[in-house]
């Protein structure tokens, strides 16, 4: 058995082609690999991938911006790299910038 790869829990199981975690809840297939070295998580846990959409979770303060970015706020085709502000987008209004994984949620 497969070592769950959201909570790292030996108490996995199959049902119906898909391994379950009965600590965590999280279902995977055999051939979903997570890619060992960046994983990159939500405010809620879920994992992002490259590509994602989100939505920021509360209002962002903008080094230089007269503005800040709104709780509510859809940020489309995301990239994660590697750092403290591990994703970066453009967000509408405010051009490219990077965000910390920890204010946002995956739609």
């Amino acid at each position: 058995m497969q070592n769950c790869p959201m909570c790292q829990s030996e108490y996995t199981y199959e049902d119906r082609g898909l391994f379950v975690c009965p600590e965590c809840g999280h279902e995977w297939s055999e051939s979903e690999t997570i890619e060992e070295g960046l994983v990159v998580k939500d405010s809620n846990g879920n994992i992002l991938q490259d590509g994602d959409s989100v939505t920021v979770i509360k209002d962002l303060k903008v080094k230089g911006a007269s503005g800040a970015i709104k709780q509510g706020t859809k940020v489309k085709n995301i990239r994660l790299v590697e750092g403290d502000h591990n994703i970066d987008c453009k967000v509408d209004g405010f051009g490219p910038m990077k965000l910390k994984s920890e204010f946002v949620k995956k739609l």
